[in-house]
């Protein structure tokens, strides 16, 4: 076949097995036979083997999967994958009602009610309508890129059906194994066990469930074991500033035009009572499903509303999941142990005689607080009633005292630290016991050292736990700034021993040479760390990423804040009375002033950003106009927009002959590169596009 006509027949069987794909996949149709579908996937198939240079971005072939990824590589999420408030009652949830009612100012309010989908939460980026990046929630500000094993859903668009889309857009979802898959898979490892028990070998341990099962396909290596796995995803969100919707549910609809796979269980509810009634419906219907749901997401339709409720520093204030009520089971209270955190804060762990539970083995149970202890007023060796709240995080909800042991002794709250032994505090109105001993606890010590270096903060790669706790053991740190005064020469070769938690033991382990230069590079990047994530970082109690940003913000620079009074820390937005003591009493220490003191010393950021007002800076982008497409290393697009705006260029959304540069990042849209060439436009890398505007 000459090239003319294999490219013509490349390009006409990729949207032709798209389409059926999307018909089979998404509205359970199908207008030709499997054997029909899979010549036409063969002839393509040998059509890009024979042609590379003519195969579309969003070829079918995509989704057989067979590459390899050695590592997931981490991406920064355009807007943060907040996690949902929970709450197990109705009466909860008209709390919520009556709090948003209140923060419109309306008597009447619109929810959208969806089912809450048990998976891997997902975000997809699209440029030109086609799919450039798909990643996991990871910790809400970066995830994993795990955009070919994605690619291996059918259901999922490569390239969008509609010709009406936004240029740039993200939409989430919830990836999932449907139950059919999942049972499949477990039945094939009995029937193998059955042959590895007759050959006398050891057998393999049956997946636990459907959501742990999807978390941990959607990052294996290979992209044909994930194809082969039949994955399936509902999305749920779409976010662009490139087309305007007034409602939650007028993006749903667009979704489903563009063709995404939205689930059509939606519901859009007038009052309080509708939403009631939405959740007692699906109570029992759910379980009919093809995949597991472990309850109801309530969202504020109208998106004006949306910004107007606005966000915590966790999680939307406009919407909120109901959790339907979670399996539970009884088990024997054999021991209670209790945890010393970073901050100090003791937490009571219940030691149990392993349970079946929802799929899992449990053997613990966060007790949280010495007043949960008081109100299931717990023996030693009760039988007691053990639920995962939310289907995850095991809880002990009652005590079955008709099983309690004659004479059985009551459970009593330790009064000392478990790890040092110093005597716990307790504040006023507070449930929660601490350890004082802050300097040399420790837990605690390791884990402010833990947080300090974690990625939302100091970012410091390639030293981990086992790691740290070595160092802290050799007495090379003792807080965060000893990081600083480490050399290569006391990490080479260093030999040191630490605790293997599962078999209670001490293991050596040693630093090799190229792990001694990551880690003194590693440490030396972070003190490029800007001032709100080194506020972070201090792990000050209550101090978290939102606060830390709004105190940076106000009082730009570590001495402004020290010098604070109380009068001036509170008028700062969202700060409230228990995080301005909190601020006044971390300063006061004279331990807490000698460490950011060091840490000033050795170089650490301890200022914010300042804005450059330099009118030859301000002007240097004058009559210069910019597309920007792709994924960029130092900025979100809406940054990059803001920036050139502010120093006197202007962008654009699509290219034309007037347009100066294609501001390219990481996976640019490749009808863009086309056009720009065809245009004779410039393309400017981000690493051209700082040179550019750093010139003075």
């Amino acid at each position: 076949m000459k090239a003319d006509k294999a490219e013509k027949r490349i390009a006409e069987l990729t949207r032709l097995i798209n389409y059926h794909n999307h018909l089979y996949y998404q509205q359970d149709k199908s207008e030709i036979t499997d054997f029909e579908f899979d010549q036409l996937l063969k002839e393509l198939e040998t059509l890009e083997k024979n042609f590379p240079n003519f195969a579309l971005p969003e070829s079918p072939t995509q989704r057989v999967g067979g590459a390899i990824t050695k590592k997931f590589e981490s991406v920064q999420h355009k807007y943060p994958m907040l996690s949902l408030g929970n709450t197990y009652s109705k009466e909860e949830l008209l709390e919520f009602h009556e709090r948003v009612k209140k923060g419109l100012e309306q008597d009447q309010v619109e929810y959208i009610c969806e089912l809450k989908f048990d998976g891997l939460a997902i975000s997809l980026l699209y440029e030109d309508g086609l799919l450039i990046r798909a990643a996991t929630r990871g910790d809400g500000v970066q995830g994993d890129d795990i955009t070919i094993n994605a690619k291996t859903i059918r259901s999922l668009p490569l390239r969008v059906q509609s010709e009406d889309f936004p240029a740039y857009f993200e939409v989430r979802g919830e990836v999932f194994m449907p139950i059919k898959v999942f049972n499949r898979l477990n039945s094939a490892i009995i029937e193998e066990n059955l042959q590895l028990e007759a050959l006398g070998k050891k057998t393999k341990p049956t997946l636990a469930n459907p959501r742990n099962t999807a978390s941990g396909t959607m990052k294996m290596q290979n992209s044909a074991v994930v194809a082969s796995r039949e994955m399936d995803c509902f999305l749920y969100a779409i976010t662009t500033s490139d087309m305007k919707f007034k409602s939650h549910e007028e993006g749903l609809t667009k979704m489903m035009e563009m063709g995404f796979n939205v689930s059509n269980t939606f519901r859009k509810c007038n009052s309080i009572e509708s939403v009631f009634s939405f959740i007692d419906e699906w109570e029992a219907k759910r379980h009919d499903l093809p995949l597991e749901t472990d309850g109801i997401v309530i969202k504020v339709n109208g998106l004006e509303n949306q910004e107007i409720l606005g966000f915590t520093a966790k999680s939307p204030r406009w919407a909120i999941a109901y959790k339907y009520k979670s399996e539970s089971a009884e088990s024997r209270l054999n021991s209670i142990t209790y945890q010393v955190g970073r901050t100090g804060a003791i937490t009571p762990v219940a030691n149990l005689a392993p349970v079946q539970l929802a799929g899992t083995t449990v053997k613990r149970a966060s007790l949280h607080n010495s007043n949960e202890i008081k109100r299931l007023d717990l023996h030693e060796g009760d039988i007691v009633w053990v639920e995962k709240g939310g289907e995850i995080i095991p809880k002990i909800i009652s005590v079955n005292t008709s099983k309690r042991v004659p004479n059985a002794t009551p459970v009593k709250y330790i009064e000392d630290c478990p790890e040092c032994g110093a005597h716990l505090v307790r504040k006023e109105g507070e449930a929660v016991h601490y350890c004082p001993n802050e300097r040399t606890c420790p837990p605690q010590v390791l884990g402010r050292i833990e947080h300090f270096i974690s990625r939302n903060a100091m970012d410091i790669e390639h030293l981990g736990p086992k790691t740290i706790e070595g160092l802290i053991k050799k007495g090379l740190v003792k807080n965060p700034a000893d990081l600083y005064g480490l050399s290569f020469d006391q990490l080479n070769g260093l030999q040191f021993e630490f605790t293997e938690e599962q078999i209670g033991e001490l293991k050596k382990r040693s630093i090799q040479e190229k792990s001694a230069k990551n880690i003194i590079a590693s440490i030396e990047k972070s003190k490029n760390v800007p001032f709100r994530r080194v506020l972070f970082a201090l792990g000050i109690r209550y101090v978290g990423k939102t606060v830390a940003e709004k105190l940076v913000e106000h009082f730009f620079n570590l001495e402004n804040l020290k010098k604070a009074n109380f009068e001036a820390l509170v008028e700062v937005p969202e700060i409230g009375d228990r995080i301005a003591e909190s601020l006044i009493n971390y300063f006061k220490n004279d331990h807490n002033l000698e460490l950011v003191q060091r840490l000033s010393d050795f170089g650490v950021c301890l200022k914010g950003e300042e804005f450059d007002t330099n009118e030859t800076r301000e002007q240097i982008l004058t009559g210069l106009s910019f597309v920007i497409s792709g994924v960029f290393e130092h900025y979100e697009r809406d940054e990059l927009k803001s920036l050139i705006k502010s120093i006197g260029g202007k962008t654009v959304s699509s290219i034309s002959k007037s347009t100066n540069y294609l501001l390219a990042g990481d996976k640019v849209g490749p009808s863009k590169l086309e056009k720009a060439a065809k245009m004779e436009v410039k393309l400017l890398s981000e690493k051209e596009f700082r040179e550019m505007i750093s010139a003075e």
